[in-house]
């Protein structure tokens, strides 16, 4: 057979061009794809074990509904996705709780939702996330002392101080006409500084404070703390812990002794799984937490129960709210850059611009892909003090039907 040369160039010459088509067509499939399915991890650590577990999981629960929203819109970062690494602070154990979070940010999580309570909050804050520069806003860390944290701008929080919310719980104490009371708190920074603040504004109001003693949680018995509070007398025991824990401890023994009938409860104290667990004995207390009866609410009301997600318990608005902050932070500054996210967050959050609602994820995201300012709103009406902490509002609440029921916004 004869060899045709020009006829071999030109075949070998079309193998290539095709070959540089189909290398060429590959890489722009493969940016393609990256571009639009690329995830950004975020880290959410809440106590799913510990004193607040049933609290836990719908606050998760919220923060995740946010991610998602801006996941399903299409509009974050042109099209990233967000997916989320969970945590257990466990709420009271700062060791385990530094070792969760140095655990998801070795996982290269953007920012993180959390965590809830004040000491593991300090702890994670001041050990982890503010020396690797990672954004942490926490929708229930409320110690005043955490008002002075030096986070480097990279520490927020969508709760208010006890600060406020101690002299919210003694206004609440004072129109409910109680006359004296008996403190018990839970020894950390939480129960310490809500105690401190509760105390001294009770007395402002001519309540006289019987006693202030701590407890510890963990104990199976609580018999001997109770005594004590009985010894000192009151028409109510404040009781300043949690529901799972130590607090619930306090009622259990003070019903069962007889010691007291009516409880002052903090924000800690507020669930379901307290009424579940005590029913009618509860028909004299009451308490308050962080919240709002403002247009925000009953929007995030609905849009969590389309989800099945019940929002009546303490902080599942606030969580959204933090995750819903982060996204639109990542936004505002085009990138899922840790510090990019630091330097928005104040900006998302207090406007001004068109204020944004939950459910209003899309709205917000095309709004700053396009240039414009937004100004979160969210579930609590968002606005921050100039360290980053919600100014914040608070519900008043009372056990009727076998629920806690919000008598009116403080």
């Amino acid at each position: 057979m004869r060899f045709n040369l020009a006829l071999y160039k030109l075949l070998t010459n079309k193998r290539i061009i095709m070959k540089k088509l189909f290398i060429a067509a590959f890489i722009f499939v493969s940016t393609f794809t990256t571009n639009t399915f690329a995830e950004v991890k975020m880290g959410i650590i809440l106590g799913f074990t510990g004193p607040i577990e049933s609290l836990t999981p719908a606050m998760a629960a919220s923060a995740e509904l946010a991610f998602k929203e801006a996941s399903d819109s299409g509009s974050l970062l042109g099209g990233e996705t967000i997916s989320v690494v969970r945590a257990d602070s466990t709420c009271v154990d700062s060791a385990a709780a530094t070792a969760a979070a140095e655990g998801v940010i070795a996982q290269g999580v953007a920012a993180i939702m959390g965590a809830d309570c004040s000491g593991v909050t300090g702890a994670i804050a001041s050990n982890v996330a503010v020396p690797n520069g990672v954004v942490m806003i926490s929708p229930s860390a409320t110690s005043p002392g955490l008002t002075t944290l030096d986070d480097k701008g990279y520490f927020f929080r969508t709760a208010p101080s006890d600060a406020r919310g101690g002299q919210i719980l003694a206004d609440i104490t004072k129109d409910r006409k109680v006359k004296s009371v008996a403190i018990t708190y839970t020894n950390n920074d939480y129960g310490k500084g809500l105690a401190d603040v509760y105390k001294a504004s009770v007395e402002a109001h001519g309540i006289k404070v019987t006693t202030v003693t701590a407890h510890e949680d963990g104990k199976a018995d609580y018999s001997s703390e109770v005594a004590t509070l009985a010894s000192a007398g009151g028409d109510a025991v404040a009781v300043i812990g949690y529901l799972d824990q130590g607090g619930k401890g306090i009622i259990q023994a003070s019903l069962d002794s007889g010691a007291f009938d009516k409880f002052i409860l903090s924000d800690g104290m507020i669930g379901q799984s307290l009424v579940d667990a005590f029913g009618k004995d509860l028909k004299k207390s009451f308490g308050s937490m962080p919240g709002s009866t403002g247009k925000g609410a009953g929007v995030f009301a609905n849009v969590a129960k389309a989800a099945g997600i019940d929002s009546s318990g303490p902080y599942t608005s606030e969580s959204y709210d933090a995750a819903a902050l982060i996204v639109l932070a990542m936004q505002a500054g085009g990138s899922a850059d840790r510090a990019t996210i630091a330097k928005n967050v104040m900006d998302v959050a207090n406007g001004p611009g068109t204020k944004i609602y939950p459910g209003e994820l899309k709205k917000g995201l095309d709004l700053l892909a396009k240039g414009k300012k937004v100004d979160y709103e969210g579930a609590t009406g968002v606005t921050f003090t100039n360290v980053g902490e919600a100014e914040g509002s608070f519900l008043e609440q009372e056990i009727k039907g076998g629920k806690f029921k919000t008598k009116k916004q403080r």
